[in-house]
C-alpha cells in the first residue's frame, strides 16, 4: 500500500525512528502513539469518516478498503492494551478485539470454543432489498428491510476428529458442516451431467447443499530460471525448446482425473489463472486453452498424448532422450514431506510424466527448506496455489508480472516468469475499469500465458457445504467474510427436529434386563432346589 497511499512510506519511517528513540532511552515497551505522527495521505473528516489520497488511478483500492486490516481501531483501545503487564497476561488487542461490527467476541478459547454475541452498540443495518438474478425466487430477499443481525449468539466448537463432528451435524447439534472425503459419498450424489446434489438420506433430513467455485487456483509451476524447463534463456532456440517441453507436460497432466480421484470431483480444470466469477474469465469454447484442449461437441477435450509426444520430440527429446547428449529426460518435483498420506498423490504425479516416458524424481523436504528453494529460484517444478485477496483479475495476473519475481524481488511471481509484452499489457490492465477494452487486453495476456505455459493450469476448487433447512439467508461468497449477520435460524424447528432425531431408544435396556434375568434365573432355581433338599434331609 505504500506504493499507492500518499505519505505512507514516510509515515512508516517516522514510526520506526520513534520506536528506536524510545528503545534508546530505555522505554522499549512504551506505547507508540500513532496519532502524533502525521500521515499526509489521510484526512479526518468527522467522527465517523476519513479520506485517503492515493497516487494515480487504482480502482482495486476499493477492495483493499473492505479488508480487515483497513478497519478503524479506536486510539483508546490501542492505548489500553499497551499498558505495562497486559501482554504478559495475554490481554492484547488480537485476543480481545475491539470493533464496531454486529458481533463481539465474548469467549475466545480456540482449543475448545469461541463465542460471538450480538453487539448492543452496533449502529444497525437493514437486510438488503436487491440481489442477483434468482435471489428473490430462492427466498433470499424475504427479509428485505429487516434489522440485522438476526442471530443473537453464535458458538464455534472445536471437534478434534471428523467423525464425531459429522455425527453431531446429522443429529442436529451443528447447523453447518463441510464435507470430508470420508463422508462425501454418504452426503453427495453426482449426476451424469456432473451436477452435485444431496443424497436421498440427506434430503430426507432436509439437509441442503451449497456449492460455489472458489476464487482460487491450484497449479504446477515451472521455474523460469531453470535451464531445462525455464524460458528465460537468452538463446531464442532454447526458449522455444523449453516452451514446447512445458506444453507437452501440460497436455499430459490429466487434471480432470486428479479432480475425480483426489478432490471428489470438487473442482473445474483451469484454462488459465483466472477463476469463474472474476472479470476476465470466459466460459465455453472462447475460454479454453487451445494449447491443451480442443473444443469438440460443446465441451473441452484434452489433446492426445500423441500431440504431447510430438511436442516433446520438437523440443529436442526424441524417444525422451536429449538429442545432444543422449541422456534420458529426468525432471524434479520439489515438494514438502507431510507423511505417508501423500504417497498416492505423488505416485499419480509420477504416472502423469510416465505417460511421456519422462522420469519424475520427487525431492521432498521440510516446509522451511521448500520455501527457501522457491524463494531462491532453486526449485525446478513445484505444486503451488493462490487464493484471491480481492475479486479482480489483477490479483491473478500479477502472479506473472516480472517485477513480482519471487527469486529476484521477493514478489508473488513464484515461477519467476518474464515476458516483456505481457508486462507492458499488465501495466495497462491493472489500472483500468472493467469493460470491453480491459477484456480485450486480458484476452491477449491469457493467450500469451497459454502459449508460454509457465504453469500447467491445474484446477479451480469447488467449495461444498451442508446446512439444515432451519438455516435461511445463506448464500456462498468466497470473498466476503460478513455473511453471518444476514443469516437466520428457526430455533423452534431446530429443537423440534433435534428431539425427533434423538429420542431415547429404550428397547436395548429392556433387552439387557431380560438377558440378565435369563442369566440369573438358572442360579436362582439351583439355589432353591438346594434349599429344599437341605430342608428334607434335616
Amino acid at each position: 500500500m505504500s506504493e499507492y497511499i500518499v505519505g505512507l512510506k514516510d509515515f512508516a519511517a517516522a514510526l520506526k525512528a520513534e520506536d528506536h528513540a524510545l528503545a534508546a532511552v530505555g522505554k522499549g515497551k512504551a506505547w507508540l502513539d500513532l496519532s502524533k505522527t502525521p500521515l499526509a495521505g489521510v484526512e479526518l473528516i468527522d467522527r465517523y469518516r476519513y479520506r485517503i489520497r492515493i497516487k494515480g488511478r487504482y480502482p482495486q483500492f476499493a477492495y483493499w478498503l473492505a479488508m480487515n486490516f483497513f478497519a478503524p481501531v479506536p486510539i483508546e483501545a490501542d492505548r489500553f492494551f499497551a499498558q505495562p503487564g497486559m501482554v504478559e497476561k495475554n490481554l492484547t488487542l488480537d485476543w480481545y478485539p475491539v470493533g464496531t461490527g454486529p458481533y463481539m467476541l465474548t469467549e475466545n478459547n480456540p482449543n475448545a470454543r469461541m463465542v460471538l454475541e450480538r453487539n448492543p452498540n452496533f449502529r444497525g443495518e437493514a437486510y438488503p432489498g436487491e440481489g442477483e438474478e434468482g435471489d428473490r425466487a430462492a427466498g433470499l430477499l424475504t427479509d428485505a428491510g429487516g434489522r440485522i443481525p438476526f442471530i443473537d449468539k453464535v458458538v464455534f466448537s472445536r471437534e478434534r476428529e471428523g467423525i464425531p463432528y459429522w455425527n453431531k451435524f446429522l443429529q442436529g447439534y451443528y447447523d453447518f458442516s463441510g464435507i470430508s472425503s470420508d463422508s462425501f459419498d454418504q452426503a453427495v450424489r453426482i449426476s451424469v451431467e456432473g451436477e452435485a446434489s444431496v443424497s436421498p438420506e440427506m434430503k430426507a433430513k432436509g439437509i441442503k447443499l451449497e456449492s460455489s467455485v472458489g476464487t482460487a487456483t491450484r497449479y504446477f509451476a515451472f521455474n523460469w530460471l531453470d535451464p531445462i524447463v525455464g524460458g528465460g534463456q537468452a538463446d531464442p532456440a532454447e526458449r522455444v525448446r523449453a516452451r514446447k517441453l512445458r506444453q507437452a507436460i501440460s497436455i499430459a497432466i490429466d487434471w480432470e482425473e486428479f479432480i475425480s480421484i483426489f478432490a471428489n470431483g470438487r473442482g473445474i480444470p483451469g484454462q488459465g489463472p483466472i477463476p469463474p466469477g472474476i472479470f476476465g474469465f470466459k466460459s465455453g469454447g472462447e475460454g479454453i486453452n487451445p494449447v491443451v484442449y480442443d473444443w469438440i461437441d460443446g465441451a473441452p477435450r484434452r489433446k492426445t498424448l500423441e500431440r504431447a509426444k510430438g511436442l516433446l520430440s520438437e523440443a529436442g527429446y526424441p524417444n525422451v532422450r536429449d538429442a545432444k547428449s543422449g541422456q534420458p529426460l529426468v525432471l524434479y518435483l520439489d515438494t514438502t514431506d507431510r507423511g505417508p498420506g501423500d504417497k498416492p498423490r505423488l505416485d499419480w504425479y509420477r504416472k502423469q510424466f510416465a505417460k511421456l516416458s519422462i522420469q519424475l524424481e520427487v525431492r521432498g523436504t521440510d516446509y522451511n527448506r521448500f520455501q527457501e528453494k522457491v524463494r531462491k529460484g532453486a526449485a525446478q517444478i513445484f505444486v503451488w496455489g493462490w487464493n484471491a485477496d480481492y475479486p479482480d483479475p489483477e490479483n491473478f495476473l500479477f502472479l506473472f508480472h516480472a517485477p513480482q519475481s519471487r527469486a529476484r524481488f521477493q514478489g508473488e511471481n513464484a515461477a519467476n516468469y518474464s515476458n516483456p509484452e505481457y508486462d507492458r499489457l499488465f501495466e495497462q490492465v491493472k489500472h483500468m475499469e472493467n469493460g470491453p477494452a480491459r477484456q480485450a487486453l486480458i484476452d491477449r495476456m491469457l493467450a500469451i500465458l497459454r502459449e508460454d505455459a509457465p504453469w500447467s493450469f491445474g484446477f479451480h476448487p469447488k467449495d461444498y457445504s451442508l446446512h439444515h433447512d432451519w438455516v435461511s439467508n445463506l448464500k456462498p461468497n468466497n470473498m466476503a467474510r460478513n455473511g453471518l449477520k444476514y443469516q437466520k435460524i428457526d430455533a423452534a424447528r431446530r429443537e423440534k427436529l433435534r428431539a425427533e432425531w434423538n429420542r431415547p431408544v429404550l428397547w436395548p435396556i429392556g433387552l439387557l434386563v431380560a438377558a440378565l434375568a435369563a442369566g440369573v434365573m438358572p442360579a436362582v432355581l439351583s439355589w432353591r432346589r438346594r434349599e429344599r433338599t437341605l430342608g428334607r434331609s434335616q
